[in-house]
């Protein structure tokens, strides 16, 4: 047998931090942040406990890029359901919406995620924060904007605003409240998006399978003669 060639190892790389970046996102959404171990991240993805720190500095980079990247492809697939549109107003729309509803739906791991950013590290960037970046910058872009590098942090701080307020412990914002200032904010009809009436309801209607979002499939297989 012949030994594995670079593509092959580059592959198992990638899989091996995306089972990271899933058991994460599992992890402190069934347990918090603080119950939660580097350890118990590395036997639930199935990997040797060395590889988290191969991949990330810390704890905390780790569950920041694995929720900016449920972030991301939640955004990313709310952007592409059918019927798919370039129409600027609606893809705002959608994005205001899928980020509030990850709230909604998945307060514990928003809700760690939002304490983490005031953490001494602060906002952490990784390729999963700059994948989400994109589809933010580009939603401003359609949605009108003159001035994107002005627009995007914008949009980005009332999402994060917003955020926080859904997710604040004995005292949250409902979703609605939220979701009709930030419509009115961008000038949007109530009827464009997700409206919460008709989407997931939180709780244990909340979908747990994240596999989808995460690119964990079978492992390729060596090169052999």
């Amino acid at each position: 047998m012949s030994p594995r060639s670079a593509s092959v190892n580059e592959e198992l790389r990638r899989r091996s931090r995306e089972r990271l970046l899933q058991a994460a996102v599992e992890l402190v959404s069934e347990r918090g942040y603080d119950a939660t171990t580097l350890g118990d991240i590395a036997d639930r993805a199935g990997s040797a406990r060395g590889l988290v720190s191969y991949y990330f500095p810390g704890k905390r980079q780790l569950v920041q890029s694995a929720v900016h990247r449920l972030m991301h492809r939640t955004l990313e697939e709310a952007l592409e359901r059918e019927p798919r549109t370039e129409d600027g107003r609606e893809r705002m729309a959608r994005t205001i919406d899928a980020i509030l509803g990850l709230a909604r739906d998945r307060t514990v791991l928003m809700r760690q995620h939002m304490a983490g950013l005031l953490q001494a590290e602060g906002f952490v960037q990784c390729p999963e924060q700059q994948r989400l970046a994109v589809l933010l910058r580009d939603t401003v872009a359609r949605h009108g904007s003159q001035d994107v590098d002005r627009d995007y942090p914008m949009l980005r701080s009332l999402l994060m605003g917003s955020v926080f307020a859904m997710v604040l412990p004995n005292a949250p914002m409902p979703i609605t409240t939220l979701r009709a200032e930030l419509f009115a904010r961008y000038r949007l009809d109530q009827e464009l998006g997700a409206p919460p009436e008709t989407a997931v309801v939180s709780g244990e209607a909340c979908e747990r399978d994240l596999s989808r979002f995460f690119a964990t499939g079978r492992e390729p297989e060596s090169q052999s003669k």
